[in-house]
C-alpha cells in the first residue's frame, strides 16, 4: 500500500453514510497516536469549565484514581470505534457511558460542549501536528461519528456540521472557562498521570512540555504560568517533525485500537466492558453526586 492510498480510499467513500468505516480508519489506521492524545487533551479542556471540574474532584476519581478513570474512559470509547454502535461490545460501552452519566448532575450544555472538545481538538492537533491534514471526508465523518454518539447518550441540540461544532467550543470555552480550586487539583493530578508513564526524572520536563502545549485561556482557567517561548517552540516543533518524520514511514497495514495503548495499565489480565467506569451506588467512593430524587436504579 502506498502512503495515500488510504485517503483516497477514504474519499472513495460517503462521509455521511460510510462515517463509521471512514472514522475507523482514520483513528486506528492513519493517527492512532495522534487521535490518542487528542482526546486525552479534549478531555483536559473540559476541567476547565468550573461545573466540569468541580464535579470530577467531588468524585475524586481523577484525584485518587487517575489510572483507572484514564484506563476506563478510553477502553469504553475505543470500544465503539473497535466494534460499532450496533455492536454488542459498542452497546455495552454507551450503555455503562450512559449509567454512569445518569448518575451525576450534569447538565446537557455541559455534556454537548465535552462532545464538542472530541470533533474539534482532534482535527486541531492533526492539522498542526499530524503527517498530513485532515481531508473534507475525514472531517465530515467525524462530526457525523460524534453526533451518533451524542445521539445515543440522549443529548439534545447536538451540533449538525462541524462549523457547528466548532463554534458551540469556542462560545462555550469563552463563556464558561474559569478558575475553580477543585477543577486545578484534576488538573495536577491529570499531568502526575501522563508523567508517571515515564522515567521519575523526566516528570518535570514532560510537566513543562505538556504546558507549552496549551493555549492562554486554558493556562489561564488553571492558573499555570505561561512557558517561554523557547520551550514553546521547542516542544511544538518537535511534535511537527514527528509528523513529518511518520509521513515517510510506511502506512500502517493493521489497525490500533484503544486497548493496546501502552497508556493502559489498570487490566493487565483483561477487561469487562460492563464493569468499567464507577459504580453508581450511594455511598461508595466516586458516586457522590445525583440528581435530586434521583434512585439507584435509574
Amino acid at each position: 500500500m502506498k502512503r495515500f492510498e488510504r485517503l483516497e480510499r477514504i474519499r472513495r467513500l460517503d462521509p455521511h453514510e460510510d462515517a463509521f468505516e471512514i472514522y475507523r480508519l482514520t483513528a486506528a489506521y492513519e493517527f492512532p497516536w495522534d487521535v490518542t492524545r487528542a482526546l486525552e487533551l479534549a478531555l483536559y479542556r473540559t476541567y476547565a469549565v468550573p461545573s466540569i471540574g468541580r464535579l470530577l474532584a467531588e468524585t475524586a476519581e481523577l484525584t485518587e484514581r487517575p489510572q483507572k478513570r484514564y484506563d476506563d474512559t478510553s477502553l469504553l470509547l475505543g470500544a465503539v470505534v473497535e466494534h460499532g454502535f450496533d455492536s454488542e461490545q459498542g452497546r455495552t460501552a454507551v450503555r455503562r457511558i450512559n449509567r454512569m452519566h445518569r448518575s451525576y448532575d450534569i447538565s446537557n450544555d455541559d455534556m454537548r460542549y465535552v462532545l464538542c472538545t472530541f470533533v474539534v481538538v482532534p482535527k486541531r492537533w492533526i492539522d498542526a501536528y499530524g503527517w498530513r491534514r485532515l481531508s473534507r471526508h475525514e472531517i465530515v465523518a467525524c462530526s457525523v461519528y460524534y453526533r451518533t454518539l451524542g445521539q445515543r447518550m440522549g443529548i439534545k441540540d447536538l451540533p449538525e456540521t462541524y462549523e457547528e461544532f466548532e463554534a458551540c467550543l469556542d462560545a462555550y470555552e469563552e463563556a464558561h472557562f474559569a478558575w475553580d480550586e477543585g477543577a486545578r487539583r484534576v488538573s495536577d493530578a491529570t499531568l502526575a498521570l501522563m508523567a508517571s508513564w515515564y522515567p521519575r526524572p523526566l516528570a518535570p520536563v514532560l510537566r513543562r512540555a505538556t504546558l507549552a502545549l496549551l493555549d492562554a485561556p486554558l493556562l489561564k482557567a488553571f492558573r499555570y504560568p505561561v512557558p517561554g517561548p523557547v520551550t514553546r517552540a521547542l516542544v511544538r516543533g518537535a511534535l511537527r517533525a514527528r509528523g513529518r518524520a511518520v509521513r515517510l514511514l510506511p502506512p500502517r497495514s493493521v489497525p490500533h485500537y484503544a486497548r493496546q495503548n501502552r497508556e493502559i495499565k489498570g487490566y493487565p489480565n483483561g477487561h469487562r466492558l460492563e464493569e468499567l467506569g464507577t459504580c453508581p451506588v450511594p455511598g461508595v467512593a466516586g458516586c457522590p453526586v445525583r440528581r435530586p430524587g434521583e434512585s439507584v436504579g435509574r
